[in-house]
């Protein structure tokens, strides 16, 4: 099995201090630019974009949702969240992969007091990136844990095989759960260049086929006690993160409806031909085909506008943590569930309608393997995949019946 060497940048190619927002912000769409060079290209040939995260790391953007008082920019989550937009139009498989960085400094951020979190903060503002993968294949049922983490002598040694490490191939730290000693859950954070570590380049699914989303092996990696903590997703941190990593999936979706827009036009502009049975001289002129990429433009339009009111949803929780209220803050991270999921209902409809009427802008030519113009809807498919869009329509109908809140707080899927 093929294993990905991890990036490693000099000093001089990752950020090392703090940026001001606007001009952080300000380095998104040329960023975007390229990013999307040869995007279908690489898709085609299966070529993982380093350059992509080396590019990211450059920027300074993984420092985004630092606050200022900590040495960062102080981005919003609807900024983080347009960033992600806006890379997932050049390349839903980079703004997908980007997803435990952001989940990994949102936990910083709400809850800096400890020695560990602030040695993280100072890696975070650095420029590194942070990955990780916690799904086991072969088990039971999803969320069963096999990894092991074993005392030996003043360290320990953790083994196992983790599966879904989206991302952790372009990071330079990674975190891992497994079963201790006595049975219970924790988490370890290790830098991914550790021996015994390796990221296997073995992910088969059809779409976000550059996420580097497959398989890590541990074998007999050392580990240190402060390298070891506590794994909760029930708490109001984790709840919150939980709701963000579903929103950061839905804004890698969104981003693959603006790249079906986008290039939908490019190929209507530069080389769709009117039907034989049309009365239109070209396709540019031809009513059917100003239709359907109206309509595409339409969705993506109502796909963006659900996404940041989830956003802005989303920070209104942020700000309830600021605000040390536990009422407000417990009705505001329900609140950001609900919304964040009724979005990925509606939107997960919209995205796959555009993805597939992208190909009646033409004939046989829309097919072409080099346009790739389905790798957007093969994308599209496979983000929906990942979490269960009739489970969450069913918990939405259950809240308005009946009040039930249960899947909402349970820091899961929601």
């Amino acid at each position: 099995m093929p294993t990905i060497a991890p990036v490693a940048l000099s000093s001089s190619e990752a950020a090392s201090d703090a940026t001001d927002l606007a001009t952080l912000l300000a380095r998104v769409p040329e960023l975007a630019a390229e990013i999307a060079k040869d995007a279908a290209k690489r898709d085609l040939e299966r070529e993982l974009p380093y350059q992509a995260f080396r590019l990211f790391k450059e920027a300074g953007l993984g420092t985004l949702r630092i606050p200022v008082v900590l040495g960062g920019p102080g981005g919003s989550v609807v900024d983080y969240i347009e960033m992600i937009m806006a890379i997932g139009a050049a390349d839903s498989n980079v703004a997908h992969a980007l997803r435990s960085h952001f989940n990994f400094t949102e936990g910083l951020l709400l809850n800096p007091n400890t020695a560990v979190d602030r040695t993280q903060l100072g890696r975070v503002l650095s420029g590194k990136l942070f990955g990780g993968a916690h799904t086991e294949q072969g088990t039971k049922r999803p969320g069963e844990v096999t990894a092991r983490l074993s005392r030996s002598g003043e360290t320990y040694r953790l083994n196992g095989r983790k599966w879904y490490a989206t991302g952790t191939a372009f990071s330079d730290f990674a975190s891992f759960s497994a079963k201790n000693d006595d049975d219970e859950l924790v988490s370890v954070l290790l830098p991914v260049d550790r021996k015994g570590i390796s990221i296997l380049d073995d992910w088969d699914g059809m779409g976000q086929r550059l996420t580097a989303s497959g398989g890590v092996l541990l074998e007999d990696v050392e580990v240190l006690p402060h390298e070891i903590s506590n794994r909760g997703l029930n708490t109001l941190v984790g709840r919150h993160a939980s709701t963000l990593r579903q929103l950061h999936l839905a804004a890698s979706m969104a981003g693959a409806v603006r790249g079906v827009l986008a290039e939908g036009t490019d190929y209507v502009r530069r080389q769709a031909r009117s039907t034989a049975h049309s009365a239109a001289e070209t396709a540019n002129a031809d009513p059917f085909v100003q239709k359907i990429l109206g309509e595409i433009a339409a969705g993506s339009f109502a796909v963006d506008t659900l996404i940041r009111e989830s956003a802005r949803a989303l920070d209104r929780t942020v700000a309830a943590f600021a605000a040390n209220d536990p009422q407000k803050l417990e009705a505001a991270l329900i609140e950001s569930a609900l919304t964040t999921a009724r979005t990925q209902v509606v939107t997960s409809q919209l995205a796959l309608a555009a993805a597939t009427n992208v190909f009646e802008l033409g004939g046989g030519s829309a097919t072409s393997r080099h346009l790739n113009l389905d790798r957007h809807w093969r994308n599209i498919r496979t983000v929906l995949n990942h979490n269960p869009l009739l489970h969450k329509a069913r918990v939405i109908g259950d809240y308005y019946i009946n009040g039930t809140t249960t899947h909402l707080e349970e820091g899961k899927v929601f």
